[in-house]
């Protein structure tokens, strides 16, 4: 009960903040009523997966100050995993999910162990190669396709098929991942609240000193790591039935690692809403960019250029992303 009422207590937050958020919540419930395009659709449901996936890397990366920069081992984790019981064995998704995020954290705990005794740069190295590894293996793996990977498909589980999540309506898709996405920012609230929450950031300001506070720091590292990793493996294991056709270049690239840090780190590392804010400048600049620039202008590639570009200017001014930015203007005006 307790964890519950801390999840829901917003009361730090300035009350503009909570009208805005309230606002945009009750928009995002009432967004399928309006008349939208299937494209309009699709970008919503990425804007939702990625800020999850962007909530998960905030947890170690923000709070924590661990640049990992292989979050993508872990949305194909959970991806395969869903996909393998669904196609070989018809197991439901509500009962792969779970088994997806126990891999999932189990191999977390495994490469969380040693990879923590390093520090700085060369963590952040060590998970891009752990998580290229991965792949490389999973393209060679016959049981999970291979490099052709495996499909869902859709004429085996007709839709609407609410246990397997399989349905011909994207509507549906997205009302799944809201309802992720809302129980995602309860419990990053609570989180950022809890004791682990205090002290990852203890241990971001100055480890030495939260040693000597009793803080078990290289423990307090795996356990938020796991948590990350959880919360990457339910959206990957989502992507595998909204998708219904996953390979490894598709699931466990470099780049969808990437994309997830710069999620929370244009927002606002460290913040509940800065991964919120970074999905939703990047996912849409991402889709739309593409769609008018790289295929109605044919000007390939200037998409990419001005998606850096926003990111190098707002980091020039504000290191912390956009909600560094909004409290510094906050500060100057009282």
């Amino acid at each position: 009960m307790e964890t519950l009422k801390s999840a829901l207590d917003f009361s730090d937050f300035p009350r503009l903040d909570l009208v805005v958020a309230g606002s945009l919540a009750i928009l995002f419930l009432i967004f399928p009523v309006f008349p939208h395009s299937s494209f309009a659709m699709a970008t919503m449901i990425q804007f939702l997966m990625f800020s999850l996936y962007g909530m998960g890397w905030n947890t170690i990366g923000g709070y924590g100050g661990q640049v990992d920069l292989g979050k993508a081992q872990y949305v194909g984790i959970g991806a395969y995993t869903t996909t393998v019981m669904l196609v070989r064995w018809d197991i439901p998704f509500w009962f792969s999910m779970p088994v997806g995020v126990c891999f999932a954290v189990l191999w977390s705990f495994v490469l969380g162990y040693p990879l923590f005794r390093l520090k700085g740069h060369y963590f952040a190295i060590a998970t891009i190669a752990t998580s290229l590894v991965l792949k490389d293996l999973f393209e060679v793996w016959d049981f999970v396709g291979a490099a052709r990977g495996l499909e869902i498909s859709p004429i085996k589980f007709p839709p609407p098929d609410f246990l397997r999540l399989i349905f011909k309506e994207d509507v549906y898709y997205y009302d799944v991942i809201l309802g992720f996405f809302f129980v995602g920012i309860l419990y990053m609230n609570w989180f950022r609240k809890s004791r682990l929450g205090f002290q990852l950031r203890a241990i971001k300001d100055n480890e030495e000193v939260a040693r000597s506070l009793g803080i078990n720091v290289h423990w307090a590292k795996i356990k938020t790591y796991a948590i990350a990793t959880a919360f990457v493996s339910v959206v990957g294991s989502f992507h595998a039935c909204y998708i219904k056709n996953i390979e490894p270049e598709d699931t466990m690239s470099l780049d969808i690692s990437i994309l997830i840090a710069l999620m929370a780190m244009l927002g606002g590392a460290g913040s509940l809403w800065g991964p919120i804010i970074g999905a939703g400048i990047l996912i849409p600049l991402k889709s739309y960019l593409k769609e008018w620039l790289g295929a109605t202008a044919g000007l390939i590639g200037i998409d990419l250029i001005l998606y850096a570009l926003i990111i190098m200017v707002i980091s020039a001014f504000e290191p912390r992303g956009i909600w560094g930015i909004v409290q510094k203007v906050r500060r100057r005006r009282q």
